[in-house]
Protein backbone atom coordinates (compact mmCIF):
# COMPACT_ATOMS: atom_id res chain seq x y z
CA UNK A 1 0.00 0.00 0.00
CA UNK A 2 2.80 2.56 0.71
CA UNK A 3 4.47 1.56 -2.10
CA UNK A 4 1.49 2.04 -4.37
CA UNK A 5 0.70 5.50 -2.46
CA UNK A 6 4.31 6.47 -3.30
CA UNK A 7 3.99 5.48 -6.99
CA UNK A 8 1.13 7.73 -7.38
CA UNK A 9 2.73 10.38 -5.51
CA UNK A 10 5.41 10.17 -7.91
CA UNK A 11 3.31 10.10 -11.27
CA UNK A 12 1.09 13.19 -9.76
CA UNK A 13 4.08 15.05 -9.27
CA UNK A 14 5.45 14.40 -12.76
CA UNK A 15 1.98 15.27 -14.09
CA UNK A 16 2.11 18.29 -12.71
CA UNK A 17 5.62 18.91 -13.70
CA UNK A 18 4.79 18.25 -17.42
CA UNK A 19 1.92 20.55 -17.22
CA UNK A 20 3.89 23.63 -15.76
CA UNK A 21 6.42 22.97 -18.72
CA UNK A 22 4.01 23.23 -20.80
CA UNK A 23 2.59 26.00 -20.20
CA UNK A 24 6.04 27.46 -19.74
CA UNK A 25 6.78 27.03 -22.81
CA UNK A 26 3.19 28.57 -24.26
CA UNK A 27 3.90 31.57 -22.39
CA UNK A 28 7.66 31.62 -23.97
CA UNK A 29 6.42 31.09 -27.21
CA UNK A 30 3.37 33.74 -27.01
CA UNK A 31 5.78 36.18 -25.60
CA UNK A 32 7.59 37.65 -29.39
CA UNK A 33 4.60 37.62 -31.71
CA UNK A 34 5.56 37.75 -35.57
CA UNK A 35 3.74 39.15 -38.33
CA UNK A 36 5.17 36.13 -40.39
CA UNK A 37 6.19 32.22 -39.70
CA UNK A 38 8.00 31.66 -43.03
CA UNK A 39 9.97 28.09 -43.57
CA UNK A 40 12.13 28.83 -46.99
CA UNK A 41 12.52 24.54 -47.85
CA UNK A 42 14.46 24.39 -50.59
CA UNK A 43 15.09 21.62 -53.05
CA UNK A 44 18.98 20.00 -53.15
CA UNK A 45 18.28 16.86 -55.56
CA UNK A 46 20.46 15.75 -57.82
CA UNK A 47 18.38 16.74 -60.17
CA UNK A 48 19.55 20.31 -59.07
CA UNK A 49 22.93 20.87 -60.92
CA UNK A 50 25.47 23.02 -59.17
CA UNK A 51 24.82 26.24 -60.87
CA UNK A 52 21.40 25.69 -60.67
CA UNK A 53 21.53 25.66 -56.56
CA UNK A 54 23.97 28.40 -56.47
CA UNK A 55 21.16 30.77 -58.06
CA UNK A 56 18.57 29.08 -56.36
CA UNK A 57 20.61 30.13 -52.85
CA UNK A 58 21.98 33.25 -54.05
CA UNK A 59 18.26 34.71 -54.97
CA UNK A 60 17.47 34.39 -51.34
CA UNK A 61 20.57 35.91 -49.98
CA UNK A 62 19.88 38.39 -52.79
CA UNK A 63 16.13 39.12 -51.89
CA UNK A 64 17.05 39.42 -47.67
CA UNK A 65 19.43 42.58 -48.94
CA UNK A 66 16.61 44.58 -50.88
CA UNK A 67 15.20 46.98 -50.03
CA UNK A 68 11.98 46.43 -51.16
CA UNK A 69 11.91 43.42 -48.70
CA UNK A 70 12.91 45.17 -45.76
CA UNK A 71 9.83 47.75 -46.10
CA UNK A 72 7.25 44.85 -46.27
CA UNK A 73 9.01 43.67 -43.46
CA UNK A 74 8.79 46.65 -41.25
CA UNK A 75 5.71 47.48 -42.43
CA UNK A 76 4.10 44.87 -40.90
CA UNK A 77 1.82 45.13 -37.82
CA UNK A 78 4.98 43.97 -35.78
CA UNK A 79 7.55 44.99 -37.89
CA UNK A 80 9.30 41.50 -37.61
CA UNK A 81 9.02 38.27 -39.08
CA UNK A 82 10.32 34.69 -38.00
CA UNK A 83 12.05 32.49 -40.42
CA UNK A 84 14.28 28.99 -40.94
CA UNK A 85 15.94 27.64 -44.17
CA UNK A 86 15.97 24.13 -44.79
CA UNK A 87 17.57 22.12 -47.44
CA UNK A 88 15.27 19.21 -48.80
CA UNK A 89 15.63 15.82 -51.33
CA UNK A 90 14.39 12.08 -50.42
CA UNK A 91 12.52 11.26 -48.40
CA UNK A 92 15.22 11.40 -45.40
CA UNK A 93 17.34 13.99 -46.32
CA UNK A 94 16.01 17.05 -44.88
CA UNK A 95 18.35 19.63 -42.72
CA UNK A 96 17.72 22.74 -41.27
CA UNK A 97 20.28 25.32 -42.52
CA UNK A 98 19.33 28.21 -40.44
CA UNK A 99 17.30 27.65 -37.40
CA UNK A 100 14.22 30.26 -36.69
CA UNK A 101 15.71 33.70 -36.34
CA UNK A 102 13.57 37.17 -36.58
CA UNK A 103 14.29 39.31 -39.11
CA UNK A 104 13.10 43.42 -38.15
CA UNK A 105 15.59 45.41 -40.39
CA UNK A 106 18.51 45.71 -42.45
CA UNK A 107 21.03 44.63 -39.82
CA UNK A 108 19.08 41.55 -38.73
CA UNK A 109 18.29 40.91 -42.29
CA UNK A 110 21.98 40.78 -43.32
CA UNK A 111 22.68 39.07 -40.46
CA UNK A 112 20.99 36.14 -41.92
CA UNK A 113 22.46 36.77 -45.39
CA UNK A 114 25.29 36.42 -44.66
CA UNK A 115 24.93 33.45 -42.46
CA UNK A 116 23.51 31.90 -45.97
CA UNK A 117 25.70 32.82 -48.25
CA UNK A 118 28.32 31.42 -46.23
CA UNK A 119 26.78 27.63 -45.68
CA UNK A 120 27.23 25.22 -47.56
CA UNK A 121 25.14 23.68 -50.12
CA UNK A 122 24.13 19.92 -49.57
CA UNK A 123 23.08 17.63 -52.85
CA UNK A 124 21.07 14.12 -52.26
CA UNK A 125 19.35 11.90 -54.44
CA UNK A 126 15.49 11.44 -54.94
CA UNK A 127 12.71 13.87 -55.01
CA UNK A 128 10.34 14.22 -51.97
CA UNK A 129 8.37 17.27 -51.30
CA UNK A 130 5.75 15.01 -49.14
CA UNK A 131 8.51 14.27 -46.66
CA UNK A 132 9.91 18.42 -47.25
CA UNK A 133 6.13 19.02 -46.25
CA UNK A 134 6.37 17.11 -43.14
CA UNK A 135 9.64 18.41 -42.07
CA UNK A 136 8.65 22.03 -42.84
CA UNK A 137 5.11 21.39 -40.56
CA UNK A 138 7.33 20.05 -37.38
CA UNK A 139 9.62 23.15 -37.77
CA UNK A 140 6.66 25.31 -37.73
CA UNK A 141 5.91 23.49 -34.85
CA UNK A 142 8.99 24.15 -33.32
CA UNK A 143 8.88 27.98 -33.45
CA UNK A 144 9.48 29.65 -30.66
CA UNK A 145 7.43 32.55 -32.21
CA UNK A 146 3.90 33.03 -32.23
CA UNK A 147 3.47 34.44 -35.84
CA UNK A 148 -0.11 36.39 -37.34
CA UNK A 149 0.44 33.79 -39.87
CA UNK A 150 2.25 30.67 -41.01
CA UNK A 151 3.97 29.85 -44.33
CA UNK A 152 5.56 27.10 -46.15
CA UNK A 153 7.77 28.56 -49.13
CA UNK A 154 8.77 25.22 -51.34
CA UNK A 155 11.23 25.60 -54.17
CA UNK A 156 11.92 22.29 -56.61
CA UNK A 157 12.25 21.16 -60.31
CA UNK A 158 10.36 17.78 -60.33
CA UNK A 159 7.52 15.87 -59.06
CA UNK A 160 7.32 14.42 -55.67
CA UNK A 161 8.58 10.63 -56.29
CA UNK A 162 9.98 9.12 -53.35
CA UNK A 163 7.85 9.54 -49.83
CA UNK A 164 4.57 9.33 -49.02
CA UNK A 165 2.26 11.40 -51.11
CA UNK A 166 1.99 15.30 -51.24
CA UNK A 167 -1.67 16.08 -51.38
CA UNK A 168 -2.49 14.32 -47.75
CA UNK A 169 -0.25 16.15 -46.24
CA UNK A 170 -0.40 19.33 -48.28
CA UNK A 171 -4.27 19.05 -47.27
CA UNK A 172 -3.31 18.51 -43.95
CA UNK A 173 -0.96 21.70 -42.97
CA UNK A 174 -3.84 23.62 -44.82
CA UNK A 175 -6.34 22.65 -42.46
CA UNK A 176 -3.80 23.56 -39.51
CA UNK A 177 -3.78 26.78 -40.82
CA UNK A 178 -0.32 26.88 -43.16
CA UNK A 179 -0.22 28.39 -46.38
CA UNK A 180 2.06 26.39 -48.79
CA UNK A 181 3.61 28.59 -51.97
CA UNK A 182 5.88 27.30 -54.40
CA UNK A 183 8.22 27.75 -56.95
CA UNK A 184 8.56 25.57 -59.85
CA UNK A 185 11.90 25.61 -61.06
CA UNK A 186 12.58 24.03 -64.87
CA UNK A 187 14.86 26.40 -66.64
CA UNK A 188 16.56 23.43 -68.47
CA UNK A 189 16.79 19.48 -68.74
CA UNK A 190 17.85 17.61 -65.82
CA UNK A 191 20.59 15.07 -65.92
CA UNK A 192 17.53 12.94 -64.72
CA UNK A 193 15.17 13.77 -67.39
CA UNK A 194 13.42 10.46 -67.23
CA UNK A 195 11.70 12.38 -64.04
CA UNK A 196 10.83 15.31 -65.23
CA UNK A 197 7.28 16.55 -66.46
CA UNK A 198 7.16 19.44 -68.68
CA UNK A 199 4.00 21.14 -66.78
CA UNK A 200 5.50 21.50 -63.37
CA UNK A 201 4.13 24.45 -62.55
CA UNK A 202 0.74 22.65 -62.96
CA UNK A 203 1.45 20.28 -61.14
CA UNK A 204 2.60 22.49 -57.87
CA UNK A 205 -0.60 24.76 -59.06
CA UNK A 206 -2.91 21.06 -58.37
CA UNK A 207 -0.57 19.29 -55.68
CA UNK A 208 1.80 21.42 -54.03
CA UNK A 209 0.57 24.66 -53.08
CA UNK A 210 -2.59 25.55 -50.70
CA UNK A 211 -4.03 27.66 -48.00
CA UNK A 212 -5.62 30.95 -48.56
CA UNK A 213 -4.07 33.13 -50.82
CA UNK A 214 -1.80 30.63 -52.05
CA UNK A 215 0.36 30.99 -55.38
CA UNK A 216 3.40 29.78 -57.00
CA UNK A 217 6.07 31.42 -59.39
CA UNK A 218 7.56 29.56 -62.14
CA UNK A 219 11.30 29.64 -62.80
CA UNK A 220 11.64 29.18 -66.24
CA UNK A 221 15.41 30.87 -67.01
CA UNK A 222 18.25 31.03 -64.77
CA UNK A 223 18.15 35.31 -64.97
CA UNK A 224 14.39 34.44 -63.10
CA UNK A 225 15.84 33.28 -59.77
CA UNK A 226 16.53 36.44 -58.30
CA UNK A 227 13.69 38.73 -59.45
CA UNK A 228 11.11 35.49 -58.45
CA UNK A 229 12.52 35.28 -55.15
CA UNK A 230 12.21 38.85 -54.46
CA UNK A 231 8.51 38.70 -55.32
CA UNK A 232 7.98 35.45 -53.98
CA UNK A 233 9.06 37.18 -50.41
CA UNK A 234 7.32 40.67 -50.76
CA UNK A 235 4.03 38.87 -51.61
CA UNK A 236 4.77 36.65 -48.70
CA UNK A 237 5.84 39.12 -46.30
CA UNK A 238 2.75 41.70 -47.12
CA UNK A 239 0.68 39.06 -46.78
CA UNK A 240 -1.40 40.45 -50.47
CA UNK A 241 -4.09 38.17 -51.51
CA UNK A 242 -3.41 39.00 -55.04
CA UNK A 243 -1.39 36.82 -57.61
CA UNK A 244 1.58 37.66 -59.35
CA UNK A 245 0.98 37.00 -62.79
CA UNK A 246 1.67 32.83 -64.01
CA UNK A 247 2.01 31.89 -67.22
CA UNK A 248 0.81 28.43 -67.19
CA UNK A 249 2.81 25.13 -69.35
CA UNK A 250 2.27 23.94 -72.13
CA UNK A 251 -0.71 21.05 -71.47
CA UNK A 252 -1.57 18.38 -73.41
CA UNK A 253 -5.11 17.20 -73.65
CA UNK A 254 -7.68 18.85 -71.64
CA UNK A 255 -7.81 22.27 -69.74
CA UNK A 256 -9.82 21.06 -67.45
CA UNK A 257 -8.21 17.18 -66.63
CA UNK A 258 -7.33 17.13 -63.38
CA UNK A 259 -3.28 16.76 -63.22
CA UNK A 260 -2.21 13.23 -62.12
CA UNK A 261 -0.58 14.05 -58.39
CA UNK A 262 1.00 10.50 -58.88
CA UNK A 263 2.88 11.15 -62.01
CA UNK A 264 6.58 11.20 -60.15
CA UNK A 265 5.72 8.21 -58.26
CA UNK A 266 4.59 6.51 -61.83
CA UNK A 267 7.51 7.51 -63.30
CA UNK A 268 10.07 6.12 -60.53
CA UNK A 269 7.98 2.72 -60.92
CA UNK A 270 7.68 2.60 -64.71
CA UNK A 271 11.91 3.18 -64.35
CA UNK A 272 12.43 0.67 -61.89
CA UNK A 273 10.83 -1.93 -63.86
CA UNK A 274 12.22 -1.44 -66.90
CA UNK A 275 15.48 -1.76 -65.35
CA UNK A 276 14.29 -5.08 -63.89
CA UNK A 277 13.24 -6.34 -66.85
CA UNK A 278 16.63 -5.02 -68.55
Amino acid sequence: MCSYMLWFSRFGAACVALLLALSASSAARSDTVVDLELVLAVDVSLSMDIEEQRLQRDGYVAALRDPQVLTAIQSGHHGQIAIAYMEWAGPYSQATVLSWTIINGKETAEEVAQKLEAAPISRRRMTSISSALEYAGKLLESNPYRGLRRVIDISGDGPNNSGPPVTPIRDRLVEEGVVINGLPVFIRPSQSSLFDISYLDRYYADCVIGGPGSFMIPIRDKSEFATATRQKLILEISGLQHLPRIVPAQFVGNEDEKTNCMIGEQLWRRYMDDRIRN
